[in-house]
């Protein structure tokens, strides 16, 4: 009995958070209610206050969640282990994957920035998500596989290259509504055009 209710209260602060990230996403800090999060998860306001203190510590919690996702998901590869262009292939295939499975989460970014200046952003440690990369580049700089880069400034250029497509996936649905943009296919396409994209240009000319 104590298993099944620790898993009951683990299935609920899952609900509970995938309803706090869709209204973060949506409406940020400032906009999102917490009565339209219960409804979302199909709670009480009493259950979703019996977990989560205030609608801060909510907001806290929806933020990290992503952040813990792909750390658990990088430290499963051993990027050391290959070359740096296999690895930032790698590196590229997670993030992209990553966020067609959770396209909502730029907005979630997007609304941290705008609303709060990072505030709280700066609280979830997500350098740590960056060191993989930062590394792969400067082990690649240093092999002379990659041509002499700024790797803070690669990365971004990286990560917007991977990241954008969704951003702007609200915005763009409208020039080309016959095109799904989120759904497999055209995300196996987005995924290879990238790959070849930054590595062509963060390749060593021969």
């Amino acid at each position: 009995m104590v298993r099944s209710g620790k898993r009951d209260a683990e299935v609920t602060q899952q609900q509970i958070l995938d309803a706090a990230e869709r209204e973060f996403a949506r409406h940020g800090l400032k906009g999102a209610r917490m009565s339209a999060i219960a409804d979302g998860a199909k709670v009480t306001t009493a259950t979703l206050h019996y977990y989560f203190e205030n609608k801060e510590s909510l907001y806290k919690s929806v933020l990290q969640r992503p952040v813990d996702e792909v750390q658990s998901k990088l430290r499963q590869v051993d990027f050391d282990s290959l070359s740096p262009e296999i690895a930032l292939e790698q590196i590229i295939r997670l993030a992209i994957t990553n966020e067609a499975q959770n396209p909502q989460r730029q907005m979630l970014w997007f609304q941290e920035a705008s609303q709060n200046q990072g505030i709280y952003f700066k609280e979830c440690n997500v350098f740590n998500l960056h060191e993989p990369l930062v590394k792969v580049l400067e082990r690649g700089i240093a092999e002379g596989c990659f041509r002499p880069l700024n790797p803070f400034l690669a990365l971004t250029h990286i990560l917007s290259v991977c990241l954008f497509y969704f951003t702007v996936h609200e915005n763009w649905k409208h020039l080309t509504p016959n095109i799904e943009r989120l759904n497999p296919d055209m995300i196996g396409e987005h995924t290879e055009a990238a790959i070849a994209f930054i590595l062509a240009g963060v390749k060593r000319s021969p």
